[in-house]
C-alpha cells in the first residue's frame, strides 16, 4: 500500500462546494471529493497547530495535557511505528515553518527524509539587516514576513511555498510510483494567513481593494468596516484558489502514473478560520465554533473509487493515526484514542457518540452528533502542562513557571519516563457567560441560540465524564471543570 497524507492548515469547510458552499472556486478539490469518499461529520481535536499536528502524529488528544510544544519521548508516533512495523518509508514535505522554530521540535525527524520550502508568514528565513520598507498596515505583520517579500517575485506563482510544496511532491512520484510501502506526508501551510497570494488569484473574486495593507487580521473581534471583512474573504478565496490549482497539477500526475489503483490518498486540515464570522477574526481566544472544528474530510482508495458516498458517521483527528496505520496493515499503541475509520468505507456505522475538542487550559467541549456542549473552567483554576521538552512557541518556557514545576510520572501513557508539570491558570474564552453553552447543531447551524437546559446539560457532563475517563485525562481537569 502506498499512502499519501494531504494536510492544509486553516481549510474553512464551510467555503467548499463539496459541502455546499460555491463561494470559492476550487474544481481540484471537487475533483478529489469526486474520485473518494466524503465525510460530513469530521471534527478537530486539540487547537491550533502544533497541538494538531502531535493529535495527528500519537493518535491522542493533546490538549487534554499540553499546550503548543514538540514531540515528546513518550510518544507513540506515526512514521516511527509504520518503519518499525512495516518497513515504511515515510518522507515529509512541508511549508509549515513552526515544525522547524521554537516548540516543534522534533516532528521531521520522526521521518525517513523531508523537505521544507521555505518563506511562510513570520518564518525567519533570508538574512536581511536593515528593515525593509513597510506600508500602513492593520492587522498582524512581522518583520521576517517583510524580509522574505523582499527576496519574491509576488506574481509569480513559484515564489510561493505553496506551489513548490506540490512540486516537490510531483518530483517524489516521478522517482517512487513503481515502489510500493511508502507514505507522503505532504503539508501546505495554505490558506493560512497572511492572504496573500497573486493578484491573478484575488482578480477572480473581483477584489477591488485600495486601503491601507490588509493581509493578516489580528486575532481579535471585528473593528473594521464590511469591505475590508469583503477583502480578507476575497484574499483567502484567492490563497485557496491558487493552491487548488496546483492540487490539479498533483491530481494530474497522479493520473499519468496511475496511482490510484494502489495508493489511497486523504486530505483534511488541523482547523478552521474565522474571517469575520460570530464578530470575530482568526482563531485561539473565542469560543470554539463550528467554523473553526468541524473540518474537511476526503478519503480516496483504490476499493471506493469514483464511489459518490458521504459519510455521515461521527468522525475525529485523533482517527486519522489508526487509519494510516490499518492502511499499512500495522496495529496501532493501545493508548490510542482514535479508531480506524476504515470500516465506515464499507458500510454505514458508528464509530463515535461523541468527541471532544479544545485548546488547553480553556474550554472543554463535547459534540454528539447534535449538540455541542462547551464546558467552562472556573477562572484561574490550575491546569497542568506535562512535558520533558520545555519548549513553547516562542522559546524555552519561562524561567519563572519552570520554577514552578514538579518532577514525576503523572501521566499513564509516559512509559515511565519521568517529567515535568507545570502549573498554569485556566482562562475562559472571549465574551464567555457564566453558563455552559450548550447548541443544537442541527437547528442552530449558526450557533445564535445558546440553550439552558438543566437537564439536557447533565446528560452531557455525563458524556463529558465518560469521555475524559476513557482518555485518561488529568486529574486537574475534573476539579477546574466542576466535575
Amino acid at each position: 500500500m502506498k499512502t499519501i497524507f494531504i494536510l492544509m492548515d486553516s481549510l474553512n469547510r464551510h467555503y467548499l462546494s463539496c459541502y455546499g458552499d460555491s463561494r470559492i472556486h476550487t474544481p481540484n478539490l471537487d475533483r478529489l471529493a469526486r474520485r473518494g469518499v466524503v465525510f460530513d461529520n469530521h471534527y478537530a481535536g486539540s487547537l491550533p497547530c502544533m497541538p494538531a499536528r502531535r493529535e495527528l502524529m500519537t493518535g491522542r488528544l493533546n490538549f487534554l495535557e499540553a499546550p503548543w510544544g514538540p514531540i515528546e519521548p513518550w510518544d507513540d508516533c506515526l512514521p516511527v511505528l509504520l518503519r518499525q512495523q512495516k518497513k515504511t518509508y515515510c518522507h515529509m514535505i512541508t511549508d509549515h515553518y513552526h515544525y522547524f522554530h521554537s516548540g516543534g521540535e522534533a516532528y521531521h525527524t520522526l521521518f525517513d527524509s523531508w523537505e521544507l520550502e521555505r518563506g511562510q508568514e513570520g518564518d525567519l528565513w533570508h538574512p536581511l539587516v536593515k528593515t525593509p520598507e513597510i506600508p500602513e498596515f492593520r492587522g498582524k505583520n512581522r518583520r521576517a514576513y517583510w524580509v522574505n517579500r523582499e527576496f519574491m517575485d509576488s506574481e509569480r506563482d513559484e515564489d510561493y511555498p505553496t506551489p513548490r510544496c506540490f512540486m516537490r511532491a510531483m518530483d517524489f512520484l516521478e522517482h517512487n510510483a513503481r515502489e510500493d510501502n511508502w507514505h507522503l506526508h505532504l503539508e501546505l501551510f495554505d490558506p493560512h494567513e497572511p492572504f496573500v497570494c497573486p493578484k491573478k488569484y484575488r482578480d477572480m473574486y473581483g477584489d477591488d481593494w485600495n486601503g491601507y495593507h490588509f493581509d493578516w487580521p489580528s486575532y481579535s473581534a471585528v473593528t473594521e468596516g464590511d469591505e475590508a471583512v469583503a477583502h480578507i474573504r476575497k484574499c483567502y478565496a484567492g490563497v485557496l484558489t491558487m493552491a487548488d490549482v496546483w492540487l490539479g497539477k498533483f491530481l494530474d500526475k497522479m493520473d499519468e502514473l496511475d496511482l490510484w489503483k494502489d495508493t489511497t490518498v486523504i486530505l483534511t486540515t488541523d482547523h478552521g478560520h474565522l474571517l469575520g464570522e460570530h464578530g470575530y477574526w482568526a482563531k485561539n481566544y473565542q469560543l470554539p465554533y463550528e467554523e473553526l472544528v468541524h473540518i474537511p474530510l476526503i478519503v480516496c482508495t483504490p476499493e471506493t473509487a469514483f464511489s459518490h458516498r458521504r459519510v455521515s458517521s461521527l468522525t475525529a483527528a485523533m482517527d486519522l493515526m489508526p487509519t494510516l496505520m490499518a492502511l499499512h496493515g500495522a496495529q496501532p499503541p493501545k493508548q490510542v484514542h482514535g479508531v480506524s475509520i476504515l470500516p465506515l468505507l464499507e458500510g454505514e456505522q458508528q464509530l463515535h457518540d461523541a468527541i471532544l475538542f479544545g485548546y488547553f487550559g480553556k474550554d472543554v467541549n463535547l459534540f454528539d452528533g447534535r449538540y455541542s456542549y462547551c464546558r467552562q473552567p472556573e477562572e484561574g483554576a490550575t491546569v497542568y502542562h506535562h512535558t520533558l521538552m520545555p519548549r513553547g512557541f516562542d522559546d524555552f518556557l519561562s524561567r519563572e513557571s519552570l520554577a514552578h514545576a514538579e518532577y514525576g510520572c503523572f501521566l499513564k501513557h509516559c512509559h515511565g519516563i519521568p517529567h515535568l508539570r507545570i502549573p498554569r491558570a485556566s482562562v475562559r474564552h472571549a465574551d464567555a457567560t457564566d453558563c455552559n453553552p450548550i447548541y443544537d447543531i442541527l437547528q442552530d447551524p449558526g450557533q445564535e441560540h445558546p440553550i439552558q437546559d438543566p437537564a439536557l446539560e447533565k446528560q452531557l457532563e455525563g458524556k463529558m465524564r465518560e469521555l475524559l475517563t476513557r482518555y485518561d485525562a488529568p486529574d486537574c481537569h475534573w476539579t477546574r471543570l466542576g466535575l
